[in-house]
């Protein structure tokens, strides 16, 4: 074994006073999901295991765990709408993580305003640069090596509707930086926020490299 390397099997425990597995795979963009529920309430909550998945059709998806509302909401309407989480915005956001019963609506709780989705019925966050509207494409119950069920649900969602605000399109380029997205980090309670500076460019390499 390698002294200058910290080894664990996750099935062991990992030895640390915090899984590090979070931080390392990090940061990561937030999942900020809105849905409605079939008595008619809104549901706003964030997922740290987000992430896009597919082009072309775009596909992205978040991994829920547990059964919370908004997994309930989605299973019962077939939709939902990521909202883009940025550093404005971070305080709003963190109050729609509050643990609130399902007749709550975190809009409300967090001062934000539902904003009229263009194809499905699930409204998105007004105050948002960036929207995705989606509809559900598959929800698969992960599972360990053994088979055995984990209680956490992957959510996968093709987006139908795509909203940016105009002033993020630079010569009709997306900018990234510019909208001042935050993203989730280790621990309990890291965030990191990108910013122009830390902007660097790599062109994708020909084939025979170096000719």
């Amino acid at each position: 074994m390698n002294d200058d390397y910290h080894f664990y099997e996750p099935t062991r425990g990992h030895g640390l006073p915090h899984d590090p597995f979070n931080a390392i795979i990090g940061p990561r963009p937030i999942g900020w999901i809105s849905t409605r529920g079939a008595d008619g309430v809104l549901n706003l909550a964030p997922y740290s295991f987000f992430n896009a998945f597919n082009y072309v059709p775009p596909i992205i998806g978040f991994s829920s765990q547990g059964r919370k509302d908004t997994l309930r909401n989605i299973e019962a309407s077939g939709e939902f709408v990521w909202n883009l989480a940025t550093r404005p915005l971070a305080e709003a956001m963190n109050l729609s993580c509050a643990p609130a019963p399902p007749e709550i609506d975190e809009f409300m709780l967090a001062g934000l305003t539902p904003a009229p989705s263009s194809v499905i019925d699930t409204p998105r966050v007004a105050e948002s640069p960036v929207a995705f509207e989606c509809r559900t494409t598959q929800i698969i119950a992960l599972q360990s090596t053994s088979g055995a069920a984990t209680g956490n649900w992957l959510v996968l969602g093709e987006v139908v509707g795509v909203h940016i605000a105009r002033h993020l399109l630079k010569d009709g380029i997306y900018d990234t930086a510019g909208a001042r997205p935050i993203l989730r980090g280790g621990g309990p309670a890291d965030y990191f926020e990108i910013t122009p500076e830390q902007l660097f460019r790599m062109r994708r390499p020909d084939y025979p490299i170096g000719q």
